[in-house]
């Protein structure tokens, strides 16, 4: 099997001391390929980049119907937050009106991913909770739909729990493809995680983007959720981050989320066009440039939205005292 291209290098000095292979793949709703490099039918593991495709059994399984979900509360289903206030009270609050709390999540718990959050957390004595676990949203949405669906909310992690079933059906359905035995495993929050080609999954957020070829209530889901997540791109990751900044800066156009293990899928959603990125080699801020230099290729921006892209495109990597002392640079060519 041939390598993947270098999709992006990490310069210290006048020397390349790393580089990162991966692939990418932009689909219409088609299916028909726009751009893409490398290895586009390998199967990998989406992780939280397709959470927005998780969350549509809220409405599949009328969760959404009982419980009257809020665009907030969509955009946390779809989210890895950071554990900032914000993303709690809007888990607890979904919760509360479940007549459930954060022991029945079943994600675990870890501190705060912001770094003022888990300052704070710990200043006041705090311990992480589940809430505090940055799919806590998801998991509150999975916890809806047992609800609606009158099927026992312990265990709903499990993958023959018929929440998983339904969240299983939901992505074959949108992805066009079987997700089988033979290519699962457990992510980080204990829920499945099924493995699939990359074109696969840009060919599923170009057909949430856009409504194709679904059924009349996937599509509707997915609008909402898509507008939910570009509306409160705060709640889908929190300050800084790359998710939260991209979609603050597209107003609505671009649809972004990461995964864990260097993957980021997303949607052009004016253009109707999904895309999915693979970084071999898992590095989180490799994928991100990889991610801004295909934006930049593809999104049209303007001059705000390439100014917030270039930021990622090209990552100043400085020493300890604060000096800049190399780059991180995408590579993508379109």
């Amino acid at each position: 099997m041939d390598a993947n291209p270098i999709l992006a290098e990490l310069t210290r000095g006048n020397w390349v001391e790393n580089i990162f292979r991966g692939a990418f793949a932009v689909v219409d709703a088609d299916g028909s390929i726009i751009a893409a490099s490398g290895d586009i039918e390998r199967a990998v593991f989406p992780r939280s980049a397709i959470k927005s495709m998780q969350a549509l059994p809220i409405f599949a399984r009328d969760a959404e119907d009982k419980f009257h979900h809020s665009a907030e509360e969509l955009a946390l289903a779809c989210s890895s937050h950071h554990g900032q206030d914000v993303h709690v009270a809007v888990a607890s609050g979904l919760l509360a009106r479940l007549g459930l709390s954060a022991a029945d999540l079943e994600c675990g718990a870890h501190a705060p991913t912001n770094a003022a959050a888990r300052e704070a957390l710990r200043a006041s004595g705090g311990e992480p909770s589940p809430l505090h676990n940055n799919c806590s949203g998801k998991h509150s949405g999975m916890l809806s739909v047992a609800l609606a669906m009158g099927v026992p909310t312990a265990g709903y992690v499990g993958r023959e729990h018929e929440v998983q079933r339904a969240v299983r059906t939901a992505v074959e359905t949108v992805i066009g493809e079987p997700l089988t035995e033979g290519k699962c495993g457990t992510d980080g929050c204990s829920i499945p995680t099924y493995a699939a080609p990359l074109r696969a999954f840009a060919y599923g957020f170009a057909r949430m983007a856009t409504g194709k070829g679904l059924p009349a209530d996937y599509a509707n889901a997915a609008q909402r959720l898509f507008d939910a997540a570009t509306s409160h791109p705060h709640l889908v990751a929190g300050t800084g981050h790359s998710d939260t900044l991209i979609m603050q800066a597209f107003g609505g156009r671009v649809m972004q989320k990461i995964g864990a293990e260097g993957v980021q899928c997303g949607a052009i959603r004016d253009k109707g066009w999904g895309y999915a990125i693979k970084c071999d080699d898992g590095n989180t801020a490799a994928s991100q440039a990889m991610l801004a230099g295909l934006l930049l290729a593809i999104a049209d921006p303007d001059a705000a939205q390439r100014a917030v892209l270039e930021k990622f495109a090209s990552q100043t990597i400085r020493s300890v005292r604060g000096a800049d002392v190399g780059v991180l640079e995408s590579r993508i060519a379109v």
